[in-house]
């Protein structure tokens, strides 16, 4: 059982570090050339040798991200609302809101730079698109499927909609909201390195521009992973929060898991 609880932890790093090893066996057995594919000994030696300079650019995406994922979670939040307690709304608004989905970021970025120049506007506007949807759906899911049998009783105590919301709905869809939160932090660091695609002075879409320019695979490969690796802290940081704030769920798991 022990065995069993150590591999279930550590088989995500297990395969990353099997994948590793494949990839750096097949770039020196093959001698593949560092410009078109690095090993991961070269794009780790860069990284130590770039962290520097890499400080500054890793500070500007953070702090575009997390005020981006903060502005776009808000209003996912209120969208959601809006919608569920005015169903006439949602009849118009939801068919528009998933429309707008399927309008590729890469391309509405340009025109939001036309729109409103190149300050922080359109950075954050970028951003806020790409995650404000999923904590909108999460959370009309988790206001949908609020138990019939405690609304009915909360309507027989006289309950009115907006009680009924405060009360009942709203706090029986936490653990909807942050299903969607965790999806938007991830997403906020790739919106992040988008906007920064549309002329910021820093952060890790700059350095990763300047580096593809002067085919510095390397460091394109080094900004890849420290964007990977900023969504999984973001993930990390939104799971920690909700392992905490959202106990009742965390015990109804573990009651589930010491039933199987």
């Amino acid at each position: 059982m022990i065995g069993r609880g150590i591999w279930k932890k550590g088989a995500p790093f297990f395969l990353l570090l099997l994948l590793l090893i494949v990839w750096e066996s097949v770039t020196v057995l093959l001698k593949v050339e560092e410009w078109l594919l690095p090993a991961p000994s070269a794009i780790f030696i860069e990284g130590i040798e770039s962290s520097r300079n890499l400080y500054g650019h890793l500070i500007s995406t953070t702090e575009l991200a997390l005020s981006g994922f903060f502005i776009g979670s808000c209003i996912g939040l209120l969208i959601a609302a809006i919608l569920h307690l005015f169903p006439g709304v949602k009849d118009a608004v939801y068919p528009l809101l998933i429309l707008s989905q399927n309008i590729p970021i890469i391309v509405l970025a340009p025109l939001l730079v036309i729109w409103f120049g190149f300050g922080m506007l359109p950075k954050l506007i970028v951003i806020s698109l790409v995650c404000f949807f999923p904590v909108a759906v999460a959370s009309l899911d988790g206001f949908r499927q609020t138990p019939y049998e405690l609304k009915h009783y909360f309507k027989m105590m006289g309950a009115g909609k907006n009680q009924l919301f405060w009360k009942l709905e709203l706090p029986h869809s936490i653990p909807f909201i942050f299903s969607g939160l965790k999806i938007s932090a991830t997403y906020s660091v790739m919106g992040a390195v988008i906007s920064e695609w549309l002329g910021a002075k820093s952060g890790i879409g700059v350095y990763m521009t300047l580096a593809s320019s002067a085919f510095r695979t390397d460091r394109v490969f080094v900004a890849i992973f420290i964007i990977m690796g900023m969504s999984l802290i973001f993930f990390g940081i939104i799971t920690f929060l909700e392992k905490y704030l959202v106990s009742w769920k965390r015990k109804e798991g573990e009651k589930d898991e010491g039933g199987n």
